[in-house]
């Protein structure tokens, strides 16, 4: 166990570090840590609040917290460590480079080569306007793993707001419905069916599919059980999921 007091301001690396023992003292109320003090949230974290606890490490991710917030914890005396996740390779070597900064061991985890893209999916992450991915974000990275591709790929925009039309027109052979960041439910079903009929239509857990870190691999071998597809790295369960 290290013996370094961290913040994080991450909620995927919240869950990796306590997975890995680490000390970590406080995080954002979006963390679901409840057992520890907060500090905000990712976007509007309580920069005093942090300071006062002087930590010896804040982690903070460039797609998840703003900048200006770092420089300012920065200029505080915090010690700042800035991740950088995009893909599932790019969470192996930030994880990586996090447990070198606090003297524990490496994630040891390898993701298997992807497979070829059989299927397509549409993924929506919000409704009002409906917005998507494109193929250069974490949960489409995780979606490769199983020979799945975005529907939105190559779009400019890695999150994109889209029209159903305009996705109905790409012909998804699969919709992804994820309990986060939108609170995707049963009562979402039935529209997307409607507005899909040829496609498969399925609620996924949104942690699962846009969480990086200790819960990867089970997080890909539990969508690739719900989803009937097959999966290289084989079945993973428990604590075997880990990435460290």
């Amino acid at each position: 166990m290290t013996s370094m007091r961290v913040v994080s301001l991450v909620p995927s690396a919240t869950e990796t570090l306590l997975a890995w023992g680490a000390d970590v003292i406080a995080c954002t109320r979006f963390c679901e840590q409840p057992h520890l003090p907060h500090v905000g949230g990712t976007k509007d974290p309580d920069l005093d609040a942090i300071a006062a606890l002087r930590p010896d490490l804040v982690v903070v991710d460039r797609e998840e917290n703003r900048r200006p917030d770092a420089e300012a914890l920065r200029a505080a005396g915090c010690e700042v460590h800035v991740m950088h996740v995009v893909s599932v390779h790019s969470a192996v070597r930030d994880l990586a480079a996090l447990a070198r900064r606090l003297g524990v061991p490496a994630p040891v985890w390898t993701p298997p080569p992807v497979p070829p893209l059989e299927r397509r999916a549409f993924v929506p992450i919000w409704k009002r306007p409906w917005m998507s991915l494109n193929e250069a974000t974490y949960a489409a990275s995780l979606l490769a793993q199983l020979g799945i591709g975005t529907v939105m790929a190559g779009h400019e925009q890695r999150y994109p707001t889209v029209t159903l039309d305009e996705v109905a027109a790409r012909r998804p052979d699969l919709v992804l419905l994820p309990s986060e960041p939108y609170p995707f439910a049963e009562r979402h079903l039935g529209p997307m069916q409607v507005a899909f009929p040829d496609a498969e239509v399925h609620l996924v857990d949104g942690q699962d599919l846009v969480w990086w870190g200790h819960r990867t691999p089970g997080a890909i071998a539990r969508l690739a059980r719900q989803l009937g597809t097959a999966w290289s790295g084989g079945d993973v369960d428990g604590d075997e999921r880990a990435v460290g």
